[in-house]
C-alpha cells in the first residue's frame, strides 16, 4: 500500500474544489468536522476504479458509522473527457446504486487535462484514496488498489483520536466531559 502523509505541507478537506454535488446537498467542513472522511478519486470509464476503488467505498460506507466516517466520491476526470459528463455520472451512480455523497472535481485551468483537486493533492490518477483526520486535515494518501484490511486499520486509527467536540474520560471517574456536560462512566 503507498501511503504519502501531507507530503506537500498542510493539505485539509477545504483544498478540495468541486464543481457540483450528487447525492448531496453541497458538503463543507464545518458539516464533517468531528468525522474521518473518506475520499475516494475516481472515473467511471477506469477499470481499477470499478473493480477495486468502488468496491473499497462500498464496504467503508456500509461498515463504518456515519456519525463518525464520511465516504465522499470525487470524480476527478483527466481523459476522456466528452464522455463522462455528470449526466453520464448521475446515471453511472444509479446503475451501480453508489449512495454515498460524490463531488464533481473542478475542471483544471489553462487547458490542464488534469482537475483542481487532482492537482492539488499531486494524485497520481485514479482511484486515489484520501483520507482525512477528525479535524479536516490530510492523513493518508494512496494510489491504485489497495488493501481493505489495511485502509480499514488506518480509519481505525484516525478514530482512536477523539473528535475536537469529544474530551478525554476524566482519569480517576472514569467521566466523559463535553461541552453539554459530564456523564458517568460505567
Amino acid at each position: 500500500m503507498s501511503q504519502i502523509l501531507n507530503q506537500q505541507g498542510t493539505l485539509s478537506l477545504d483544498d478540495l474544489q468541486v464543481s457540483q454535488w450528487l447525492n448531496s446537498e453541497a458538503l463543507t467542513t464545518e458539516k464533517l468536522n468531528g468525522r474521518v472522511v473518506v475520499v475516494h478519486a475516481f472515473q467511471m470509464l477506469c477499470p481499477g476504479c470499478v473493480s477495486h476503488g468502488l468496491p473499497l467505498m462500498t464496504a467503508i460506507h456500509r461498515y463504518f458509522d456515519p456519525d463518525q466516517v464520511v465516504c465522499l466520491g470525487l470524480h476527478s476526470v483527466f481523459e476522456h473527457h466528452h464522455a463522462m459528463t455528470p449526466a453520464a455520472l448521475e446515471v453511472f451512480l444509479h446503475e451501480y446504486n453508489i449512495t454515498h455523497p460524490v463531488a464533481v472535481d473542478l475542471p483544471g485551468a489553462d487547458g490542464d487535462p488534469r482537475p483542481s483537486s487532482m492537482r492539488s493533492f499531486a494524485m497520481r490518477g485514479t482511484p486515489s484514496l484520501l483520507l482525512f483526520d477528525r479535524e479536516g486535515d490530510l492523513a493518508f494518501h494512496g494510489f491504485g488498489a489497495l488493501s481493505h484490511l489495511a485502509v480499514g486499520a488506518e480509519i481505525a486509527g484516525l478514530l482512536k483520536n477523539p473528535s475536537p467536540t469529544q474530551h478525554a474520560p476524566h482519569e480517576s471517574t472514569g467521566t466523559t466531559c463535553g461541552p453539554d456536560g459530564c456523564e458517568m462512566g460505567s
